[in-house]
């Protein structure tokens, strides 16, 4: 392949790259910034349970008469923060215990037997058992059972995908010249899941959303007057055919989200070069 000709695959590269990556950028810009743009207060009523669309209220009003565009502005944050940090625990912990199983075989079984024990809990049964447990955690006991519950699929994730790499010869030759294992995890292995960390990242932040939504429709979570998307599909679902913009507006911002932030994690994946085919 000439220089030329690599150079505008490269372009190409990136401009599909930002392009795809460019729609969840810009949802969670529009999130952060949702609060100061409402156009009306998040708790105070201005039109009637239900309302219509109208100058005052765009989207109509919810269960409370309160401005939907407001609360749809405004909701989007404590998801995307709880989504968000859900992922980050999530993968870095994960990243950790699957490059150590893998390259401590012995250790490594332990670690994969309990995150089978863990894997047989349903998530549901397991977020009911935390907020029952902890009934005054709310938002936080929500986000840490989503985390206690997502690490062992994700484990199992990273050790697969590090097993391959740990028996490489580099490795066995760095582990013989009496590097560390903290130096065979950080400088040996990790550079070479990068692909893998960001896919997972992608899929874990994606799996909070839906768990936070979940665990909204079962009364667990976030609570009444806050403003947050999945609260309120729950608050307003009796209301959908009075003014189906009260659910259907937050279902778009989550689902848009969820779509957005996949695309976005499969186009920053790095892709490994295909070799050419000799003429």
């Amino acid at each position: 392949m000439t220089t030329t000709a690599l150079t505008l695959r490269q372009q190409t590269s990136r401009a599909r790259t930002l392009t795809r990556a460019l729609p969840a950028l810009l949802l969670l810009v529009l999130a952060l910034t949702g609060p100061l743009l409402a156009p009306q207060a998040i708790d105070q009523p201005v039109t009637s349970p239900y309302g219509p669309a109208d100058d005052t209220a765009a989207l109509g009003g919810d269960l409370l008469g309160r401005d939907v565009l407001s609360r749809l502005l405004s909701g989007g944050a404590p998801l995307i923060a709880t989504a968000l940090a859900i992922a980050l625990v999530v993968t870095a912990t994960a990243t950790a215990l699957g490059i150590l199983a893998a390259l401590r075989p012995r250790l490594g079984r332990w670690v994969e037997r309990a995150a089978d024990l863990v894997i047989l809990l349903p998530a549901v049964l397991g977020i009911m058992l935390i907020a029952l447990a902890w009934p005054a955690g709310g938002r936080l006991a929500v986000g840490a059972a989503a985390t206690v519950l997502g690490i062992p699929y994700a484990v199992r994730v990273v050790a697969a995908a590090a097993a391959p790499i740990a028996t490489t010869g580099y490795i066995e030759t760095a582990s013989a010249g009496g590097e560390r294992l903290w130096h065979l995890m950080t400088r040996e292995v990790l550079p070479n899941l990068r692909s893998t960390l960001l896919a997972l990242f992608g899929l874990r932040f994606v799996e909070g959303v839906y768990v936070v939504s979940v665990a909204a429709f079962l009364q667990v979570g976030p609570q009444p007057p806050e403003a947050d998307w999945a609260l309120m599909i729950r608050e307003n679902a009796p209301g959908i055919l009075l003014n189906p913009w009260a659910v259907a507006a937050p279902c778009l911002a989550i689902g848009l989200l969820a779509i957005s932030v996949n695309l976005a994690a499969e186009a920053l994946a790095p892709t490994r070069p295909t070799p050419e085919t000799p003429l």
